[in-house]
């Protein structure tokens, strides 16, 4: 879709959601979950070392009730009291001095270790178990869904054409490894999963054989195509559509089991082309391909009513402009468009709200 919104005029009347114009660096942490849980853990043991090196050298503001005497070890056993503000009062600081240290050294560490803690806990137990009953959630209701493998420029111009056809964001998945891109999905509402969409385990997450349909877009044509095998291999009915830009490889992507190849590399050269011959016939185009612009191309099935009429009379008002019957194409000066038979597809065009009629 990005090929066709770059052949579109500027007067487009919606504007088209972009993201924010300023995104700052990011880097990806690769630290993995041991990994983490080992700085965290370590950072505490790093600050309560620290309270303890400063109780020891200022032991003598501090007394202990039982003997009188305040050894290494009940410098440890006063810290971690202190730090647990358990506070049994066998061993408490007497001097200005070591409750000034108390006041305004060990307190702050004591917040920063219980900080430690309990971010800690809450990222390594409350949250991933909390993420995993959502997404177990979100799996189990996930139907006739549309799951987009690639969120790119045309992946993520796709979703925007998507919902600016009515489709439900929430019924919607897509799978990127980026996390930068799949905040953007986020954002407008999207099921997202950071993952790699060639793996079967990725897929079958996003109950990829109750999806209405699968868009392809991972960016490099041979990663497109490995997706689209995987895809066909765990659901063989599923419709898929990808995005190839060699024009050599649009056979390969039909040969793994794509319904719909698209290369937006032929398609701007078709916008190209025609503009050559009249100025407005890539706009028409751009115009067709787009539901922000007045007409609109709509594939369905034929209804009920519609049978034994001709594709000039049918029941939406549009003008059809193809028939599919039997894995045949018609065109609308056929004779086989003059009687439409139950299960033909036709194609045609209809006026969007920001028409005033069809063109």
């Amino acid at each position: 879709m990005t090929e066709q919104g770059q052949a579109k005029s500027s007067t487009r009347p919606a504007p088209r959601y972009r993201g924010p114009k300023f995104q700052p660096l990011r880097r990806a942490v690769r630290v993995p979950v041991w990994g983490d849980l080992s700085i965290r853990l370590g950072l505490a043991l790093a600050l309560i070392f620290l309270v303890v090196l400063i109780h020891y050298w200022d032991r003598d503001g501090l007394v202990d009730n039982l003997d009188g005497q305040v050894s290494f070890l009940d410098v440890v056993y006063f810290t971690m009291i202190s730090i647990t503000t358990t506070g049994f009062g066998d061993i408490a600081p007497v001097s200005d001095r070591a409750r000034l240290v108390e006041a305004v050294i060990v307190t702050p560490v004591r917040f920063a270790v219980l900080f430690i803690f309990v971010g800690t806990a809450y990222n390594f137990l409350i949250k991933r178990s909390w993420e995993k009953f959502r997404m177990s959630r979100i799996q189990e209701k996930l139907s006739n869904h549309i799951v987009v493998l690639g969120y790119g420029v045309s992946g993520s111009e796709s979703v925007v054409e998507l919902i600016e056809r009515g489709t439900d964001p929430q019924n919607i998945v897509v799978v990127d490894p980026s996390e930068e891109r799949l905040s953007q999905a986020e954002q407008i509402g999207c099921n997202v999963m950071a993952a790699d969409a060639t793996r079967d385990q990725t897929l079958e997450a996003v109950r990829i054989r109750q999806a209405q349909n699968v868009l392809v877009s991972a960016g490099r044509d041979d990663t497109s195509i490995l997706i689209v095998l995987t895809v066909r291999h765990l659901a063989p009915s599923v419709p898929i559509s990808v995005v190839v830009r060699a024009s050599d490889n649009e056979l390969l992507a039909r040969q793994a089991g794509a319904d719909n190849v698209i290369n937006p590399v032929r398609f701007t050269g078709l916008l190209l082309a025609g503009s050559a011959r009249g100025k407005h016939i890539a706009d028409y185009l751009a115009d067709l391909a787009s539901v922000t612009g007045r007409v609109q191309l709509v594939e369905r099935m034929v209804t009920e009513a519609e049978c034994g009429c001709s594709i000039e009379e049918l029941s939406t008002g549009g003008r059809g402009l193809r028939l599919y019957r039997d894995s045949q194409m018609f065109g609308f000066w056929e004779p086989e468009c003059q009687s439409l038979k139950p299960g033909d597809i036709v194609v045609e065009i209809i006026p969007t709200a920001n028409g005033n009629g069809i063109d």
